[in-house]
């Protein structure tokens, strides 16, 4: 099985332009994430719409792409860049350039899936704690017994009636989705012609186009939280964690 690791960044995020060259413990949040994903394998690419990215991947040593600036999602860009490659991929693995705490473990553990020919989508989980269950900005996610998605939402998912909410978590395994996803190389272009459907526009979240056009998701749950960078915020959290712990 031959995996490639493809990490979308743009320049232009809403909340926090320019995030993929802020600095963290003196290094480009997006150079942070290229060298875990390198220690999974080689095949590592940034795939990005700014000149000023590619020159700071450069810089650092890694391989960038330049997309087209008018992708809906990180999943219509790096399959762009999948059409740019001459070489050929079995599993795409798609990390977020925000993501720079990703553990390598993890990806291999996401690649590992699709030894499984049943596998066409997988993506990770992990424990929620009570705080998260409340925050819109940490999706949640519901499983079947056999560890396939039944459905991700912003809103804290299943519903525990008769319970305070903030005793939820003691009446229910909650788990929130890490967004991080690996896809077979033909899979990946499938969903990028999907239409934007009803329940992804509800919740902004592009996997439920995925769930409501019948894709199976293989969800690997996971002890080891990331810690995503959406916010300058988040930027200092992080500066701060990364000083405390050297060995995550």
């Amino acid at each position: 099985m031959k995996p490639i690791i493809l990490i979308p960044a743009r320049w232009g995020s809403t909340r926090f332009p320019g995030k993929p060259l802020a600095l963290l413990d003196g290094h480009p949040i997006i150079e942070h994430v290229w060298r875990r994903a390198l220690s999974v394998t080689p095949s590592v690419y940034i795939a990005t719409d700014d000149e000023r990215i590619v020159a700071a991947v450069e810089g650092f040593g890694g391989k960038a792409i330049m997309t087209r600036s008018d992708h809906r999602s990180g999943t219509d860009r790096i399959a762009e860049v999948m059409m740019i490659l001459e070489e050929q991929y079995d599993v795409v693995v798609n990390i977020q350039g925000d993501e720079p705490f990703i553990a390598p473990s993890q990806v291999k553990t996401l690649i590992t899936q699709f030894e499984d020919p049943s596998v066409s989508i997988a993506t990770l989980s992990c424990p929620c704690s009570s705080a998260e269950i409340v925050d819109p900005n940490v999706v949640k996610i519901v499983t079947n017994r056999f560890g396939n998605a039944l459905y991700f939402s912003r809103c804290g998912i299943p519903y525990v009636r008769g319970v305070e909410q903030d005793d939820w978590r003691e009446r229910f395994p909650f788990q929130k989705h890490i967004g991080m996803y690996a896809y077979r190389a033909e899979v990946l272009q499938q969903l990028t012609r999907l239409e934007p459907s009803p329940l992804e526009k509800a919740e902004s979240l592009e996997q439920l186009r995925w769930l409501e056009n019948g894709y199976v998701i293989r969800v690997v749950e996971t002890d080891k939280a990331t810690i995503g960078i959406d916010t300058p915020e988040d930027l200092a959290a992080a500066e701060v964690f990364i000083q405390e712990h050297r060995d995550y």
